[in-house]
């Protein structure tokens, strides 16, 4: 026959073990809750930025301008530069489609850049002024941006990754939807013959769409 273990020994095994199965529904429970907690952040910020006019950029004088009053147009954002062998005729272009086009239903977004062979050395008075007297520029020159690296510009960087297809160069154009969501982009060197179908389809949706909600 068995020993059988004092009384109090027992009852401290047992509570022992006990205090154990505790520890662990605890430790247990403390990482579900900061994996769920982690989850909810994760669903938040993608719900929060889903689109391109959620985002903050600044203006040519600085101020920190929200691109939501751009909500409802179709937008073609590029990254300008003064002094790159595409700047005379993609100016030329861009001013042109914001004269056919803009600005009720359609508007321009022009970046400064200089991470693309130092091509926009200028401050962002300079290459406004610029814009404005060689190429008669009237769409919106916000201030300059980084788009390569970590100090990139959240905005281009929702573009880029919308669109899988980061700029190589300066004058890479991305056309947003109404919505905010980059349904095309076109490289520099392409001609206007190959971007203005896009832009007048969409315009055109605008304003059906506008037509039948009256």
């Amino acid at each position: 026959m068995e020993p059988t273990l004092p009384l109090p020994l027992a009852t401290c095994s047992l509570r022992s073990s006990k205090l154990k199965s505790r520890v662990l529904i605890v430790f247990f429970s403390m990482v579900l809750f900061t994996a769920l907690l982690g989850l909810l952040q994760l669903k938040f910020l993608k719900a929060k930025v889903k689109d391109f006019y959620a985002f903050e950029v600044k203006d040519s004088k600085g101020r920190t301008v929200s691109l939501e009053k751009y909500r409802g147009k179709a937008s073609l954002v590029v990254n300008v530069a003064s002094n790159c062998q595409h700047t005379e005729k993609n100016y030329v272009m861009l001013q042109e489609l914001h004269r056919e086009f803009g600005s009720t239903h359609f508007t321009v977004l022009a970046f400064p850049c200089n991470q693309y062979g130092e091509s926009e050395p200028g401050t962002i008075q300079q290459i406004a002024y610029f814009a404005k007297s060689n190429y008669g520029v009237t769409f919106p020159i916000f201030n300059k941006i980084k788009i390569l690296g970590t100090e990139a510009s959240p905005a281009f960087r929702f573009l880029i990754e919308s669109s899988k297809k980061e700029p190589k160069w300066n004058f890479w154009k991305y056309l947003v939807s109404p919505e905010g969501k980059v349904v095309k982009f076109w490289r520099p060197e392409e001609p206007i013959e190959s971007i203005k179908p896009d832009i007048a389809a969409l315009v055109r949706e605008i304003i059906l769409k506008k037509r039948e909600d009256l």
